[in-house]
């Protein structure tokens, strides 16, 4: 591992990290691995994905006793990445780092050189990445009943907007249909200037990540109306989510997990769970994490596989009621 990596976690963490995969790195030799993992990451270096991808590779590397490279192939919205690791042997030594566009793409792209599901093994979801509908101060609405409500008496008067085919995106075009309202979709070239548009006036409501829009809803910048997830947050539970505030069953989250090629042992796929699990269990792990806006799951491979199938034909229904245009 090289440097640059090991900066990547703080040296407590690090620490606290050794200390917990202590006994488990010198219990006595495993039939794997019996050389270094590679870990596929499909977005550039230096993103909030990468970020959290290093930080698992540094952890498993501990847990595993075993260098976890992390491979970065950017491309296709993460396509690139996943076609590698579906091609590649089944044993394990190649592995990727799937987020939430893995289980959108079959009905983002016309066309995919690999099955979603079935040229994959799921071994664990790490983590969820929650998101907040935030609106600008100047928009008369302090509850989501209430923003739905002024929206529908005017019909495509307020904006919403984020990068295209994010997940924030696809959480607006799912909120749009759910609630029935009409609202324009701005297209930005990434979040943070949908976010900067947003505090300036010139949008009006979006859905974006949560730890980063938090300072700026305590300083009174932005009005947070809820959050997207299943339950409220960790980091702001005085927050409803969308479905308490009033658009019963509405929900939505940023995920990250651990996919290995179709195939692969299951005493493989069972082993890096549990170092996984291990290492999302840690306490020093977890408060790390939820500081950077994520929580931790640590699910088993079959709660995995089961929550991507789950997710497919929903935001395939999105973009098709949407009329989201395909990529090719």
């Amino acid at each position: 591992m090289g440097a640059d990596q090991l900066k990547v976690m703080n040296p407590s963490l690090l620490w606290a990290l050794a200390a917990t995969f202590g006994l488990a790195c010198t219990a006595g030799a495993q039939p794997y691995p019996s050389k270094s993992v590679r870990l596929i990451v499909g977005s550039s270096a230096g993103g909030g994905g990468d970020t959290f991808a290093r930080l698992i590779s540094q952890a498993l590397t501990l847990s595993l006793s075993q260098q976890v490279i992390v491979d970065n192939r950017p491309g296709a919205g993460g396509n690139i990445g996943a076609e590698l690791v579906a091609k590649a042997p089944a044993d394990g030594y190649t592995l990727l780092f799937a987020f939430s566009g893995h289980a959108v793409n079959p009905s983002l792209y016309s066309k995919l050189p690999f099955d979603t599901v079935r040229d994959f093994a799921p071994v664990t979801m790490l983590a969820t990445n929650e998101s907040v509908l935030a609106v600008h101060p100047s928009v008369p609405a302090k509850s989501v009943q209430e923003f739905i409500a002024i929206a529908k008496s005017s019909p495509g008067k307020f904006t919403i907007g984020a990068l295209p085919s994010s997940t924030q995106h696809l959480g607006s075009e799912l909120f749009k249909l759910r609630a029935g309202i009409d609202l324009l979709f701005v297209p930005y070239k990434g979040n943070a200037p949908a976010l900067a548009d947003l505090l300036g006036g010139q949008l009006d409501i979006m859905f974006n990540t949560l730890a980063i829009t938090l300072p700026l809803v305590q300083s009174n910048k932005l009005r947070a109306l809820a959050v997207a997830g299943v339950h409220r947050s960790k980091l702001a539970p005085e927050l409803p989510t969308v479905s308490e505030a009033g658009l019963a069953g509405f929900s939505f989250v940023g995920w990250y997990g651990i996919l290995a090629p179709a195939g692969t042992p299951e005493a493989v796929t069972r082993r890096l769970n549990q170092a996984l699990v291990q290492v999302l269990k840690s306490p020093a792990f977890v408060e790390h994490m939820t500081g950077m806006g994520n929580e931790p799951v640590g699910s088993t491979p079959a709660e995995f596989d089961r929550f991507i199938r789950e997710e497919i034909p929903k935001w395939a229904k999105v973009i098709r009621d949407a009329k989201i245009t395909l990529a090719p």
